[in-house]
């Protein structure tokens, strides 16, 4: 059985992926966030040079790369905030 997370994504990584969410099919469910950032990266390779400075949340809080995400999870990239 097949399990995929709505991935939100913001600011930069928005404009690289060109909509403000995607569907993701996960590798296994559940998947580590590293996974995840893995198929993410797949389906988006433009992704890939800007992936460390992406930061992936799962349900609110922000995941390392050995958290655990599984299907129907709230997710997102937050790429690096400029301010001043």
């Amino acid at each position: 059985m097949s399990a995929s997370v709505t991935v939100l994504t913001f600011a930069g990584a928005r404009d690289v992926v060109g909509a403000s969410s995607v569907e993701v099919e996960l590798p296994t469910s559940p998947c580590s966030a590293r996974q995840l950032m893995d198929a993410i990266c797949a389906l988006h390779p433009a992704l890939t040079p800007h992936r460390p400075q992406i930061k992936l949340a799962v349900n609110g809080e922000y995941a390392d790369d050995e958290t655990s995400v599984k299907g129907g999870d709230e997710v997102a990239l937050i790429p690096p905030v400029a301010g001043g």
